[in-house]
Order: structure tokens, then sequence, then C-alpha cells
């Protein structure tokens, strides 16, 4: 396979758009396609219905951005629509499946619509590919098993069928793939590959599927193709950077050397998000510089975070015949910019010898809601929540962030006069929201400068556990849930009454209250052993604490899709935080009145709220974290007051929020696993303080697990099959611990035998005396139907492998 650089002349290729966002939000403004996917897994429409439904959005979203002012016929519009996960649309589109879900595909080794879904879903005794976080962001991507025997070829023509939809309708898009690095680099090796096989050996024959997919882009009509690399500027991937460079060269020399723009494929626009693309030097001198990669490559244009990234200085070899996509609007927040600015960064980099300079996000705007005009409503009664106008002007969702890169494209080409009035409004928006009432509280300030060492810390663990253990006398391997329980139809109708204000307080107040005691007697039937209220009266689990802080504000619509058909609305924490009354304590005691049994208090922690919410950018992160901390301590304090013995504080998200580059990350682990010690080390000895992580790969961050010197940690585990154990046993983890043994992803029941099996493992492997038996993560998104079974076999396999110790 070649490797060749030499540039591709510049007439061969044609122009980049002035102006363009690397993706849009898929999962519809009114979740239109959830609905449409879980009807179809329900089975109450078929796959024609659903890809009716797909494709009415697919056509919405180009149609919108086209409205918004991106060019119908150049490539401005991505055509980034998926119905469940841009990574599984690589392996599908390569029928790259594993080998348990090979019977699901066709002769060509096609995956229908009911196969796609199995491969992210599973089922029967066929696990699911593995979900976990889509590098810094809110996004669970699937993770694809490769191993040497994995079938890849181009089989699926999903990306050319969509962008021929689209040219149909009048709209000429640019087709949105993960790149063929990225990919690799993101997979994990089949099981029974062989020792010291990694995914990257398939390069070559992955970079042959995607050299098919672009001949066939290009005899469709496509101008240009985007592949997405965001390996690039991170350290967590497991291939060193010089491999990773080799293999850059590797697949771009195939991909845009040997085929020729124009002909054999479409022009080749390659984003680097989520990071800075000039990164620190390696161990020995090396340069980590992925610009300077790219620009020594055939490819046509390269989009680099300006955001997240810094700003790059001196002229890039190789950058000449290529366009430079200034990554200056923020795909991943949502405030409005200082369009002046932005100009001025563009300004900036034009020293860099670029071909030309184009304005765009610095990421794909999937990772934010669609339309800041979505929380306008007239009229008493109306469901949802009016954003304060103040607060509305100083935002910017996907809509408002198409129409900033228009503006600033525009002002590149006719000047800053042309468009005066929109960089003065966007002034005064930035201006009014540094002044405004409540960005800045002094009380709360001057409590976080008075925090001392001892606020940070709490007593030796062995008394900790020996207070523990005579006050909460548990058995062997203690059964437990996440926190909440499946919210059933009955719960979100009362709920949505609620809000709309035909249900009373004391009547919603009445229901849920029947809720938790139907949650109680379930879990006493079933035998658990510490008990937890269910959480019927929680819309979200960051969501709910928002709401009764100072400081944040919730949206009515602002939906962003957080895996599959899974949607969140992010609260927008634009003040300092504060507690101005109890939360959960109320809820928590009236559980407690119910059993003699323990039960846990539930509290979501302060990084994953600040993970899961759009944070304020006007202050550094852990100052925050300490603001949100302080009131957790404060609810915490209560709960304790209260009677309850237990309390939860979930950290899912605490690897998320780690820095890409390592020489950043130490930093982040300092104040991240602070300010949960700041929420939880006001309690006595007696009291249990646990934590909760999924959805990440956490062996990265294991000393920070420790660090959080919770009495008990759970974690995700089922799917990786304990992947995380050996890791807390070679990191010397000797507090409790409950690996998860029922991955709630997935609708299946497993059965006694299985989870009897990950249990084994996890004592075998770890003192059995802490560990604790529990499911991945909340039942919230589960039923019944499927919840019972499978916790009645949890529990029977924690009583089978009690009685062998």
């Amino acid at each position: 396979m070649s490797t060749s650089v030499t540039p591709v002349p510049a007439s061969t290729s044609p122009a980049f758009p002035g102006g363009t966002v690397l993706g849009y939000p898929r999962i519809g403004r009114r979740r239109e396609l959830k609905r449409a996917v879980e009807a179809f897994w329900a089975g109450r429409t078929t796959a024609a219905e659903l890809e009716a439904t797909a494709a009415d959005l697919r056509l919405a979203t180009v149609q919108r951005l086209v409205e918004l002012g991106l060019d119908p016929s150049d490539g401005s519009v991505p055509g980034s629509f998926s119905s469940y996960d841009q990574v599984l649309d690589v392996v599908a589109t390569l029928g790259a499946v594993p080998a348990r879900f090979t019977p699901l595909t066709d002769a060509a080794g096609r995956l229908d619509a009911a196969a796609y879904f199995t491969v992210a879903r599973g089922a029967g005794d066929d696990a699911p590919l593995e979900m976990t976080k889509w590098f810094d962001t809110n996004y669970h991507y699937l993770v694809p098993e490769i191993g040497p025997d994995t079938p890849i070829s181009f089989v699926d023509d999903r990306f050319v069928a969509a962008f021929s939809e689209a040219r149909a309708a009048g709209v000429v898009t640019r087709p949105v793939v993960v790149g063929p690095v990225t990919f690799l680099a993101l997979s994990k090796a089949a099981d029974g590959a062989p020792e010291g096989f990694r995914p990257l050996d398939r390069l070559d024959d992955v970079v042959a599927a995607y050299a098919d997919l672009l001949r066939a882009l290009a005899a469709a009509g496509a101008p240009w193709v985007q592949l997405d690399e965001p390996a690039l500027v991170t350290d967590s991937v497991d291939v060193a950077f010089p491999e990773l460079s080799d293999a850059v060269a590797r697949a771009y020399g195939a991909l845009a050397t040997d085929l020729t723009a124009g002909t054999d494929r479409p022009a080749i626009l390659v984003t680097a998000p989520f990071g800075d693309l000039r990164g620190a030097p390696l161990a020995g001198g090396d340069a980590r510089d992925g610009l300077a990669l790219l620009a020594g490559t055939d490819v046509d244009a390269v989009a680099i975070d300006l955001v997240k990234g810094a700003v790059p200085t001196g002229a890039v070899a190789g950058l000449a015949s290529k366009t430079l996509v200034a990554g200056v609007v923020d795909g991943h927040n949502v405030w409005r910019a200082d369009l002046a600015a932005k100009l001025d960064v563009v300004d900036s980099l034009a020293g860099l010898g670029a071909g030309a300079v184009a304005v765009g996000t610095s990421t794909s705007l999937l990772h934010v809601p669609h339309d800041v005009d979505d929380e306008v409503f007239g009229g008493p009664g109306t469901p949802g929540t009016v954003l304060d106008p103040r607060l509305r002007d100083w935002l910017a969702f996907a809509d408002q962030k198409v129409a900033e890169v228009v503006t600033l494209a525009r002002a590149v080409v006719d000047g800053r006069d042309a468009v005066a009035d929109a960089l003065a409004a966007s002034s005064a928006a930035v201006a009014s929201r540094a002044t405004a009432e409540g960005v800045v509280v002094p009380a709360v300030r001057d409590r976080a400068a008075a925090l001392t060492d001892d606020d940070f810390a709490r007593g030796p663990y062995a008394e900790r556990a020996a207070a523990q253990s005579a006050r909460l006398d548990l058995p062997a391997l203690p059964t437990t849930t996440i926190g909440s329980f499946p919210q059933t139809p009955e719960i979100r109708r009362a709920r949505a009454q609620w809000t709309k204000g035909q249900l009373s307080d004391a009547d919603y107040t009445t229901a849920m209250r029947e809720e938790v005691a139907r949650v109680v007697r379930i879990q006493e039937d079933l035998g658990l052993d510490v008990l937890v209220h269910g959480e019927p009266e929680r819309n979200d689990m960051v969501q709910y604490f928002a709401e009764h802080l100072d400081g944040f504000a919730v949206t009515a619509n602002g939906w962003v899709q957080s895996y599959g058909s899974r949607c969140v609305r992010p609260p927008i924490l634009w003040g300092d935080v504060q507690r101005p009354a109890p939360i959960t304590v109320e809820w928590s005691a009236y559980t407690a009145s119910l059993t003699d049994k323990p039960v846990k208090g539930m509290l979501t922690g302060p990084v994953t709220i600040l993970a899961w919410s759009f944070v304020r950018d006007d202050q550094p992160l852990g100052d925050t974290a300490n603001q949100v901390g302080l009131a957790l301590r404060d609810e915490i304090a209560d709960l304790e007051a209260a009677g309850i013995g237990i309390v939860q504080v979930d950290e899912p998200a605490l690897r998320e929020l780690l820095p890409l580059r390592r020489a950043d990350q130490p930093a982040y682990l300092d104040w991240s696993v602070r300010s949960f010690r700041l929420a939880t080390s006001g309690v006595e000895a007696g009291t249990q303080i646990h934590t909760h992580l999924c959805y990440s790969e956490f062996g990265e961050v294991i000393g920070a697990i420790d660090g959080l010197d919770a009495d008990v940690t759970s974690v995700e585990a089922a799917r990786s099959r304990m992947e995380i154990v050996p890791e807390l046993r070679g990191a010397g983890y000797a507090r409790g611990i409950g690996p998860g043994v029922y991955d709630i992803h997935s609708p299946r029941v497993p059965s006694v035998d299985e989870v009897t099996e990950l249990l084994q493992l996890a004592a075998t492997s770890i003192d059995p005396r802490v560990v604790w038996v529990n499911p991945d993560c909340g039942l919230k998104t589960r039923r019944y139907e499927e919840t019972v079974p499978s916790l009645e076999h949890l529990v029977a396999a924690a009583k089978a492998v009690r009685a062998t110790l």
C-alpha cells in the first residue's frame, strides 16, 4: 500500500464551502426517531415504517440546514444521520459483525434493521457490543469487535443511499463517516483472537473497504466526504502515536493519493474534534503533531477544534494545497459565541500557510439541542419550562450555531461591516451574561474560599468499616441495586399531568409514595439486602437536582442523544450554585419508614452533575465542582440526621471528563476527586458512603477511584465480563466493590448461571468479603417484565456463591 504524500493539485478538488458544521442532531426535534425505533423494537411498527420516519427526519434535517444558510449545492450540509450509532453504521457498512451475529447477516454480509439493532442490544444468550463513552462527550458508542477472521468488505451502501436521497431532494450533502484509523483504534480484539493481535492489524482490509465506499460515493456524485479521526487528539486509545501516525499515512496514502479526487473519490475532509491536534512532545523528543501529519497527506481539507485545542502558530508544510476548517464555534456547549473574538481567531490562522480557511464548528452539533426557540411557549398550561428571556439570549443551540457559522463565513468573505449588527448583538449578549445577578453570589464564593484540607478527608477506613459493620449487620456478598427502578407509563403520565398543572402537588406526592411503597415490597419479596426508593419522582438523575439548586436552569425540549434511543435534557449551569432547601430527605425518610432493612439515600455527584450539564465556561471547572460539592454536603448531612445509614453519591461520569491528553489529566483528577470528597467527608464513621461508576473504561482512573475514598464502589462490569476486577486487584483496592453482574442496557434476562459465573469471577479475583452484588446501572429504562426475573437471578446467584465461602 502506498504511503506517498505528494500533494494533490488544487485543481483536482472542488472548492470547500466557506462555512459548514461537522454534524447535526439526528434524534429529531421532538425525539421522533426515538419513538419510531422503540415502536419497532416493541413490534408495533414494521422496518419499512421505521425507515420512512428516518427518511423524513433526514430530509427535514438537510432542508433545515439550507434554511439556516448553508449552501445546498457544494457539500456544506453534513450527512451525519444514524438510526442508532455512527460506529455501528461502519460495522454494518463493512459487515464487520462478531461471529455470534453472523447468522443474522444475509448472503452478502448485510444486516437488516432487526439484525442491526440486535448487534446493538443483544438477544437471548448473545451479548451486544460493549458500549462506552465517545471521547469527552456524554455520547456512548458501540465498541466494534475485530479479529483476524472478522469479515470486512464494503457490503452496505447506507451512506451512498442517504446521499442520493438528499440529492434527489435538491441538497448535495457531505457524507460523514468515522475514519478508518479511529474505527480500528476504538475497536477491541474479538473473543478468540490470538495473543498479540490488535484490531489495527486489519487496517489494509478496512482501508480497501473504505476505498470501495469512496468510489461508490464519487459515482453517486458526492463532491466531498468527511472522515472523522478524533483518535488523533487523544492519548487514551490503546495505540501509540508513532503507530497511529503510520496508520494515518498508510490509510490516507491509499484513500487520498492512490484514488484520484473527483473521479475515484470525493474530496476528503478529515476532522479531528474534541482536542488539540498539535499535542505535546512524546518521550524521547518526538513531536506529536497531528496537524503536520494530516497536512503531509493528500487529503483535501483538515478541520481542527479551536475551542478545546490551541490556535496553531507557524507555517505548516503541506497546508498550501488544503483548506483549513477553523472549528471556532463550540459544538460541545451551548453558550453564544463572541463573534468578533471568533473572527480574530480565524484571522490569526493566516500565518499557517493554508490554501484557504473556512469556518466551522469545533465538533458535530450532535452534542447540543436543536433550537433555543423551542424554549419559548405561550399561555398557561403549556408543557415544559419557559427559559428566562435573559438566559435565552446567552444561548446558542444547534440552529443558532449554524447561524453563527454562516455569519462568520460571510464576514471572512465580505468583511466585518457586512455583519456589523450580528457582531454587536453577540458582544452585548456576552457582556450581559458577565454582569447578570446570580452569576456571582458572594456568600457562595466566601464559603468555598474558607475550605481547609480537613473538609476533604474522613477518618481511617478500618475504623469506618468496623462502625458500619456493627450498624448495618449485612451478610457476605450483600445484594442491592444502583438506585432507580423502571419508570412505568403510569409514573410518566402522573409527572406529565403534574407538570401541566393537571395534578395537584398533594395528589402527585401520593402517587409517587404509592410507587415507592410498591418498589419496597418488590425488593423485600426478592430478598435484596439494601433497599432503595426507586426514584419515581425523578425525571433524570442530573436534571432532578438541577431543578432544586440555585444557579441552574432546565429546558423543555433541549433533548440530546446519549446513546441509541436514549435522550437526556442536560441542565444549564449558568451561575453560582447553592441548595436553598433539602432535596431528597423526605423521600428517603419515607422509604425507611416502610422497612426494617437498610435504605440507601441516592444523590448524583458533583463531577457527574457538571459532566451531564451544559456548564458555565467563565470560571475553572474545579471551582464550580466545589460549589456543587458543598450543596451535596449539606444534603448528605440532612440525610444522616434523618437516620439514613447509607448514602450513594453516583459518579458515572468520572472518567468522562478526563482530559484526552495525559499531561492534562492530573489536574483534573485532583479537583474531581476533591469535589467528591468535599461532598462526602462530613459524615460520621458509621455512615456508609457508596459511589457508582458506569459507561466508561475505568482502567485509566483506578487511582482516582481509590482516591474518592468511598466505602463501597459499584461499577459497570457485565458487558466486559469483569474486565475491571484484575485492574482493581492490581491497584491494591481494598474497600467495598460491587462489579455489576447484570447488564441493564440490554432487554435480555441473564440466567442464574450467567450471573453466578460473573460473580464467581469477581469473588475469586478479589477478597469476597468486600464484594457487593448489584446490576451494572440503574433500572429506570427497563421494564418490570425484565427487571424482576433478572433481580431474582441476581439474588439466587448471590446465595449460591455465598454458600461456597
